[in-house]
């Protein structure tokens, strides 16, 4: 047992982070390939200036999305997108504000960017861990 938590320690950080990125680099990736259509549902969902915001989201996705992988300057990449994804949840899965039909789904959402968000917040606590870029030996 003590071997299995002294393997998770050294590693998981690691794992923790590719997952936790995974989802910004994906996302990110399909505003570049997708950027006509991501700008008109920001337009539809009220965002004003969709076509000068988008850059910035991609850059945050990307960008902080490889440098969390990396572990390079992995709390203020955490924090950035921390700071993205307040304004991100709220404005995108306002389950309060929808019909019937979508309550849940948005409300799962929610929830899931309020767990992705505690990662980060954890990442920002305690750093990249022992296998990153912020850690290499000199």
């Amino acid at each position: 047992m003590r071997k299995l938590c002294e393997m998770l320690m050294h590693y998981g950080p690691l794992a923790g982070r590719i997952l936790l990125a995974a989802i910004f680099v994906m996302s990110g990736w399909g505003k570049v390939t997708g950027f006509a259509g991501t700008a008109a549902y920001m337009a539809g969902k009220g965002m004003p200036f969709p076509e000068l915001l988008l850059p910035g989201a991609i850059a945050v996705e990307l960008v902080g999305g490889i440098l969390l992988i990396l572990g390079w300057q992995a709390r203020w990449a955490a924090l950035a997108i921390f700071l993205f994804m307040i304004p991100t949840t709220v404005v995108f899965h306002n389950f309060w504000a929808v019909d019937a039909a979508q309550v849940q789904g948005q409300a799962i959402q929610f929830m899931k960017n309020l767990a992705i968000m505690g990662g980060l917040l954890y990442v920002m606590a305690f750093g990249a861990g022992p296998l990153s870029l912020d850690n290499r030996r000199r």
